[in-house]
């Protein structure tokens, strides 16, 4: 069987709802400056570019700059968890080792495993473009993945029922860690001054002053999270 070569596409994104993914699996990198944002962005791409597509189950790959201009988000889609762990044997060293020698001391953090949960938009015909990815990360006190879910529901509730939604929000994709303990709004944004303009409008959040809203926010068992804006880098996938 003949090898099949890697395709890198700049400022291009993923689709959160690609059919045939069983793990999702998020992480992120601490560069320091823009300027090694943008060295890593450039060493990942000759590190996946220059191999064949390594063939275990991986769908897809995609890396994003921070806005702070520190963090690189990574999110991978995977057929399954024995995809991901057979790539971690055989070809993750080899990349991170030449990424590595290109950019030395990157600082890993936070490596995640997830399963989407639900979707919410774009609306049918919505000719928009994402131009930024918001990562909303939400922590909770121990495993309990009914809560994770009754979280997401009760957002959903909220945007469902918010007489003022700000127009720069496209689309959000929840995910649930597997561990039970986490939850991943990935949100695509118009860009990012719409983010910031629907931060700057609303009263807690991006959402109106709703009793849904504030049954989001005082969800029981929530104990921390984050936001954080990024710009598309870069998606790798199996050459067609």
């Amino acid at each position: 069987m003949s090898a099949t070569p890697t395709d890198v596409k700049f400022d291009a994104l993923p689709d959160p709802r690609r059919p045939g993914v069983g793990v999702v699996k998020s992480s992120v990198w601490r560069m320091g400056t823009p300027e090694r944002q943008r060295a890593a962005v450039e060493a990942i791409a000759e590190a996946w570019g220059s191999r064949d597509w390594p063939d275990v189950g991986l769908l897809s790959y995609s890396v994003y700059t921070g806005t702070d201009g520190d963090a690189l988000l990574h999110y991978s889609q995977w057929r399954s968890e024995a995809a991901y762990q057979d790539f971690f044997r055989r070809f993750r060293d080899g990349r991170n080792a030449e990424i590595d020698a290109a950019v030395p001391g990157i600082e890993r953090v936070g490596l995640h495993s997830y399963e989407l949960y639900r979707s919410g938009g774009p609306q049918p015909g919505d000719p928009r473009t994402p131009g930024c990815i918001v990562i909303v990360d939400v922590e909770f006190e121990g495993p309990d993945p009914d809560r994770q879910r009754a979280w997401v529901d009760a957002v959903f509730e909220a945007l469902d029922t918010d007489p003022d939604l700000p127009p720069g929000g496209i689309s959000a994709h929840f995910h649930a860690s597997l561990d039970g303990t986490r939850v991943l709004n990935y949100a695509e944004w118009e860009s990012e001054q719409a983010h910031i303009d629907a931060l700057a409008a609303g009263s807690n959040g991006v959402g109106s002053k709703t009793p849904q809203w504030a049954r989001v926010h005082d969800h029981p068992g929530v104990t921390g999270g984050g936001v954080t804006r990024y710009l598309p880098a870069l998606t790798v996938t199996p050459a067609s």
